[in-house]
């Protein structure tokens, strides 16, 4: 009696870590839902607090192929969107946060309505004593499988054109 007694004190308090364990998780993941909203909120309205969400050696790649910068590469280059009223406005439709077990490194990805369509997105977040730092955000324009060769030949045609040869039929 006592050994079945505490096998079901052992289950229940199991049960209670699990449920306190997914409600944390469950926490943390709706305060990385704000952190990414509140981001994405500062560039819309061009608050410069939008590179201090970012590591100092977090990196941000863009659409264009050219488009790698460290946060403060990343800082110079948009200054002229940030002296606006908005520099540019990403709502979030769709995104995913998964992290590590001990819940310092969170990852996700988001699709974005944004001034160029549908946009896919993906970054890392690391947890540090100061709260939430972007160490990585790589955004992608969304191309429908049906337009990926007319694009892929455009993209070849704008690319031999800038290297000084002749685009081929």
């Amino acid at each position: 009696m006592k050994k079945a007694l505490a096998t079901l004190l052992a289950l229940l308090a199991m049960q209670t870590t699990l449920v306190h364990a997914a409600d944390d998780t469950a926490s943390l993941t709706a305060k990385v839902a704000q952190f990414i909203d509140e981001w994405h909120d500062d560039a819309a309205h061009a608050r410069l607090q939008y590179f201090d969400k970012m590591a100092k050696d977090g990196v941000y790649i863009g659409t264009d192929k050219t488009e790698r910068w460290t946060r403060d590469e990343f800082k110079a280059w948009a200054k002229r969107f940030f002296e606006r009223p908005s520099a540019w406005a990403f709502k979030s439709f769709n995104r995913h946060i998964s992290m590590s077990e001990d819940r310092k490194f969170i990852w996700f990805d988001e699709q974005l309505q944004t001034q160029m369509g549908i946009c896919q997105a993906t970054g890392v977040i690391e947890q540090t004593a100061k709260g939430f730092e972007i160490r990585h955000y790589q955004l992608s324009l969304t191309v429908p499988n049906d337009l990926t060769d007319y694009l892929a030949a455009g993209v070849k045609k704008l690319e031999e054109k800038q290297a000084g040869q002749t685009p081929k039929k």
